[in-house]
């Protein structure tokens, strides 16, 4: 956390790994919150990372990861690589004493997010984890809901989401989401995170899960069928299916109350929708354009002080010890 009395300070960032996700999704975000600046980039292709200072008016740019790290005009490293590297550009992160955040998953395993979470923890360095949807309004909303009793006593919640195999699965062509060595589940690793981890925000922590992870297609090595049920410590419960060679593309979450239910989609652009004793409540909150813009400015408050991140290495640490036991990676 920064001093009360640096409450004025610009916190430089460096993005290691410019890749997709930081044009749109997350780059933009960091530039728009008062008080933070990219102030370099890195990514391994000299002249992508050089490109891309150049499309978004960041003033360095390196090829090598410890160089933007140890960059002593860097306060701050937001790691965007595939997971397999996370790991590996946290721990030097963490040694070098700054703030950090991390794509999500924070590792492909439990194991390594705990180490990650453990070097932040040890040296007291503020660690956050891009698991954004704990900061959008479309689910602040939903947890609103939850929080005033809107559906009585939460009583359970289902997940199905589904997709067809995509032109790069049928052709072979390479792709580190489905690659066993650094994606056990393939696109369970990449998108069921991110639902298990709203689940365990809106729901509280998850204290058993089990499951069933399988490869059907034969496409490529990951997994690419799950199915699991889990118990909160709450007492609610809830059971996932997730499968990624069916013929229709759905995904839908149910949480189920004594008084109610809500509907939503993860991932999908569609209303949420309410149904308690007196009516059917349908709203639609638009996402930002730069979508992890709330989750930026959230750890900026953070770190001035004034509130609580709902992202950080202990809560992307349980959600890594959840996706692995019912992967079976535990």
């Amino acid at each position: 956390m920064i001093n009360k009395s640096e409450s004025t300070k610009i916190i430089r960032w460096g993005i290691v790994g410019c890749g997709d996700v930081t044009e749109v999704k997350s780059g933009p975000a960091y530039q728009k919150t008062e008080g933070f600046i990219i102030e370099a980039v890195m990514r391994r292709d000299v002249d992508k990372a050089a490109d891309y200072a150049r499309r978004h008016g960041i003033s360095k740019f390196y090829a090598n990861g410890d160089d933007l790290i140890n960059d002593p005009e860097i306060d701050a490293i937001y790691i965007a690589t595939p997971p397999d590297t996370h790991k590996y550009y946290g721990l030097k992160v963490a040694l070098a004493g700054k703030i950090c955040c991390i794509e999500k998953p924070l590792a492909p395993n439990y194991k390594d997010s705990c180490a990650i979470y453990e070097a932040f923890e040890e040296k007291n360095i503020p660690l956050f984890v891009a698991y954004y949807r704990r900061t959008l309004p479309r689910f602040e909303q939903i947890k609103t809901w939850l929080d005033s009793n809107r559906i009585g006593a939460v009583r359970h919640i289902r997940w199905h989401l589904s997709k067809p195999a995509t032109s790069q699965d049928l052709s072979g062509e390479y792709n580190w989401r489905t690659d066993l060595e650094i994606a056990t589940g393939g696109y369970f690793d990449d998108l069921a995170s991110h639902g298990l981890d709203l689940f365990i925000h809106l729901l509280g922590n998850i204290k058993e899960v089990s499951g069933f992870s399988l490869n059907q297609q034969g496409l490529y090595s990951a997994k690419d069928a799950a199915a699991a049920c889990w118990v909160h410590e709450s007492g609610v419960t809830g059971t996932g299916s997730w499968n990624f060679g069916c013929n229709i593309r759905e995904d839908k979450v149910e949480i189920f109350g004594s008084k109610g239910k809500i509907v939503f989609s993860v991932f999908e652009n569609e209303p949420i929708i309410l149904y308690d004793e007196q009516e059917q409540t349908e709203l639609f909150i638009e996402h930002p354009e730069n979508v992890q813009l709330y989750h930026v400015k959230q750890m900026k408050e953070h770190l001035m002080g004034n509130s609580k991140h709902p992202s950080s290495g202990l809560t992307g640490a349980h959600t890594s010890w959840v996706m692995d036991k019912i992967i079976g990676n535990l």
